[in-house]
């Protein structure tokens, strides 16, 4: 393996980012990629993905021995994002030699960096809006409806992850959050790396058959993600994550604005 500083440094610093909040890995790493490292589109998807589910097993572990995630939530949400995670395969399987899908895959990247953003930025109101609904719904249906709602949140989730790599922790988070309200934000981290681990191994080995993945670059960004993202699990509990999710989701919104553009 060629070692890259440069890459070290960029998977270091996605890595304590979700170690610490469990979110934005995808969305910080993947433009990244592209614009840093000039790395072809699906490929820069296909990596991420592995990258991302390395870089989220090694921490899971922790949340594990805490006993905070939340199994029956997590098997919901496989339910949807694993069979839309497969079509979405096979709609890449496809196209991905074209330039239409490129386009498409990266008007997505764009979308959902910039939809990431936001849901960092506006962490409080999703939230207390997660709340409102949660408190309007019928109690006799609320059980059902959160179970139906789960897994269509998965497979949202299912195709916007297998098709930018981008979407599982932040966007997941916060369909958590309005689904379920009362879990408190450690088991809501831990229950969403938790989903988005199989779900990135899943599309990992589908874009692995589809468009390849650059693995003298995975190597070199886990050298630098899983040491930083078990410190960033470590330290978690002790580091409000208001200003971090902040000044991310700032430069999350720069990114997602600045590849919409590109693009438009």
């Amino acid at each position: 393996m060629t070692i890259d500083v440069l890459q070290i440094a960029a998977g270091a610093l996605t890595g304590f980012v979700v170690g610490m909040t469990g979110v934005g890995g995808g969305a910080l790493m993947t433009p990244i990629l592209l614009l840093g490292f000039g790395t072809a589109p699906l490929v820069a998807v296909g990596t991420d993905l592995w990258f991302a589910a390395i870089t989220k097993l090694a921490v899971s572990g922790l949340h594990a021995r805490q006993r905070l995630i939340d199994w029956p939530v997590v098997r919901r949400l496989w339910l949807g994002s694993l069979p839309a995670s497969v079509l979405t395969l096979v709609w890449l399987a496809n196209w991905q030699a074209t330039d239409d899908a490129v386009a498409v895959v990266k008007a997505a990247i764009a979308i959902a960096v910039s939809l990431t953003a936001v849901s960092l930025l506006a962490a409080r109101p999703l939230r207390a809006l997660g709340a409102r609904l949660s408190a309007s719904a019928p109690s006799s249906a609320s059980a059902e409806w959160r179970a139906v709602a789960t897994v269509a949140a998965g497979a949202l989730l299912g195709v916007m992850v297998t098709l930018t790599s981008v979407g599982a922790g932040a966007l997941g988070v916060v369909m958590l959050v309005h689904l379920y309200p009362r879990l408190v934000p450690p088991r809501l981290v831990a229950s969403d790396i938790a989903h988005a681990i199989l779900l990135a191994l899943c599309a990992g080995l589908g874009h692995l058959a589809i468009s390849g993945v650059d693995l003298n670059l995975l190597g070199n960004l886990l050298t630098g993600s899983i040491p930083a993202a078990l410190v960033g699990a470590a330290v978690s509990s002790r580091i409000p994550h208001v200003v971090l999710r902040t000044a991310l989701g700032a430069v999350l919104l720069a990114i997602g604005l600045t590849m919409l553009g590109a693009v438009m």
